[in-house]
């Protein structure tokens, strides 16, 4: 039973890991497309949105559908959430994107200081959550100790 409760700690530790990889990944990836300059015009090929929650609490994403040439000729085709709601199909929209990887490309408007401090407000949340699953780990650890200190006394 003691392993669960460094387990279950340990789990949403590695998760949290996992998705501050994430977020500094995509937050690289941004800014890597916005300090490019190359942009392109791309249609809006498709909207939809996908849902996921319970029926207490619901969230909607709303995803887009791009496509555009980049500057070689070549067709790129991505798919980007969280755009915005106004961008219906058959618009005409301007990307950012890296010669290295086009299908990274976005069709967010440059907002680095935003972008930076979303990243920061997240990675301290995450830090948080870490901080918290060491903290009861530790404490776990030690009341296991203390525990076995005093069963182990004659």
């Amino acid at each position: 039973m003691e392993f669960m409760f460094y387990a279950l700690p340990g789990i949403i530790a590695v998760g949290v890991l996992f998705m501050a990889a994430q977020v500094v990944r995509r937050s690289t990836q941004l800014s890597r497309a916005w300090n490019s300059g190359l942009t392109a015009e791309a249609r809006c090929l498709r909207t939809y949105t996908t849902t996921s929650g319970s029926d207490d609490s619901v969230s909607t994403t709303l995803h887009h559908v791009y496509e555009f040439l980049t500057h070689e000729g070549r067709s790129v085709r991505f798919e980007e959430e969280d755009g915005p709601a106004t961008t219906v199909e058959g618009d005409i929209v301007t990307v950012h994107y890296t010669a290295e990887s086009p299908e990274a490309a976005t069709a967010h408007a440059p907002r680095p200081f935003a972008m930076a401090a979303g990243t920061v407000a997240m990675l301290c949340f995450l830090g948080l959550m870490l901080a918290f699953c060491v903290f009861f780990m530790t404490t776990v650890h030690s009341f296991f100790e203390a525990d076995d200190m005093f069963t182990d006394m004659p």
